[in-house]
């Protein structure tokens, strides 16, 4: 893999005004990205910017705009708008890129970039580092720099979250409605705070919004898809037939049934596979998942023929099995479900709709269509290393996981791996009795613990 240092799996993230998320850095990059993107004389390269409802965004967005337009690149403003929404314009407008400045899920004092190319998706790893490398070379960035007339301008784009929602409602059956169904939506006083609620009221719903009030430094706070207690706690207070709860940016959420219980993105990705593999709508008969994602999942999709693939965690290794492989549908526990047919990221409020025409079309409650899928008990355990020794090398640890997979059988597993980002080992167990995975958990960690911590 290419050795990337500012880039994680979703882009560069960090403490806004601190480094790496600085204005200092965002203009760079902005100018690194518009040098790299000049092509052919006569063609005026085309950015996209768009961000969620921090107070920092404003920060971002100007060092950003202006670093672009002086690599020459125009700049197209959207404001606040979710990520999946920024993807969309991206291919839509034919812009050359599309830049979200967000920290999805992350408190409101971090903020993050990240950035699609001409066709909707995340950049790959050996562009996102030769962009790095050429922050690195400001000086012959800098005599490269167009004068006059070849200087960049700055739009804004004032209609692009009625345009998101139009394509958003692309998801659900053209002859159906949501007449009849109260529905509660958790916006996390983010990107979605309007148009998610205007999407389902629009489709006939009786709305209940909250968490849609942003004031720059509420995102996430108690709110959205790390709280789906509120959803569905308002759901049995209300008596709604659906909870939806987004995260920061909308790119991926958590639902809950009419009796407040919470379906996770497993369950979804369940529900809605058995469906496309029925009408015929799932390539190569599989779903890709991480190596998160609960074994229950697995057995749900074998019941009716289909393949679970699994891949590393991170969405952009769940869109990139799915390009890759020809498939539809793929991603992870926490709520990132990609519809290739819809789209080229996580979109929370497509995977909302489309669950919703499912309700619609069989006319059965969540709790019904969820109960496809029995979740396994799951433990998962980080303990700290010194080093992240190869798993290969250390027998004692190697014997014991060898040891409870045997012993668990075909109803459950093992994964241990290594965090990416920090020196941490993380130890996950599911079988059917969580009192014994919890003893096998701690088993495998006490040994990790010794061997490397």
């Amino acid at each position: 893999m290419v050795k990337r240092t500012l880039f994680g799996t979703d882009g560069i993230r960090g403490e806004a005004n601190h480094h790496p998320m600085t204005a200092e850095l965002a203009m760079g990059l902005g100018r690194v990205l518009g040098l790299r993107l000049r092509g052919v004389p006569g063609h005026r390269t085309k950015v996209l910017v768009g961000k969620d409802t921090r107070q920092s965004g404003y920060l971002i967005e100007s060092a950003l705009t202006a670093g672009l337009c002086s690599a020459g690149a125009d700049v197209y403003l959207l404001g606040p708008l979710p990520t999946p929404g920024i993807a969309f314009m991206t291919t839509g407008m034919r812009c050359d890129a599309g830049v979200v400045i967000s920290a999805s899920h992350n408190p409101f004092q971090d903020n993050g970039i990240k950035i699609f190319g001409r066709d909707g998706y995340k950049l790959a790893d050996e562009i996102e580092a030769e962009l790095e490398s050429a922050l690195q070379s400001t000086g012959e960035a800098g005599r490269a720099l167009p004068r006059g007339t070849g200087i960049g301008k700055a739009f804004r784009i004032e209609d692009a979250a009625g345009r998101y929602a139009v394509h958003c409602k692309t998801a659900f059956p053209k002859d159906l409605t949501l007449e009849g169904l109260k529905i509660v939506v958790d916006c996390a006083h983010g990107a979605a705070y309007r148009v998610a609620p205007e999407v389902l009221e629009e489709l006939g719903a009786s709305v209940i919004a909250v968490a849609c009030e942003p004031d720059g430094t509420n995102i996430n706070r108690d709110c959205g898809a790390l709280h789906p207690g509120n959803i569905a706690r308002l759901v049995r207070q209300t008596g709604a037939h659906l909870g939806i709860a987004l995260d920061g940016d909308a790119d991926r959420c958590i639902l809950c049934d009419e009796n407040g219980e919470i379906v996770d993105g497993d369950q979804v990705l369940a529900l809605l596979g058995r469906r496309m593999k029925q009408h015929g709508h799932l390539p190569g008969d599989t779903v890709v998942a991480t190596v998160m994602s609960n074994v229950g999942l697995e057995r749900a999709l074998a019941e009716v023929g289909v393949r679970l693939e699994r891949v590393g965690v991170g969405d952009r290794y769940v869109v990139e099995r799915l390009r890759s492989g020809g498939f539809a549908l793929g991603g992870e526990q926490s709520g990132h479900v990609v519809m290739m047919d819809h789209a080229t990221t996580g979109d929370g409020l497509v995977t909302s709709l489309s669950v919703l025409g499912v309700m619609v079309r069989e006319q059965r409650p969540l709790s019904e269509l969820a109960a496809c899928m029995t979740r396994y008990p799951q433990v998962l355990k980080s303990v700290s290393v010194r080093e992240r020794r190869d798993l290969s090398t250390l027998p004692e640890v190697m014997r014991l996981v060898v040891d409870v997979e045997r012993r668990l059988g075909d109803s459950g597993r093992v994964l241990v791996r290594y965090s990416g980002t920090e020196l941490l080992a993380r130890v996950m167990v599911e079988g059917k009795d969580e009192i014994e995975i919890r003893g096998h958990v701690d088993e495998i960690a006490a040994a990790l613990a010794k061997a490397v911590g």
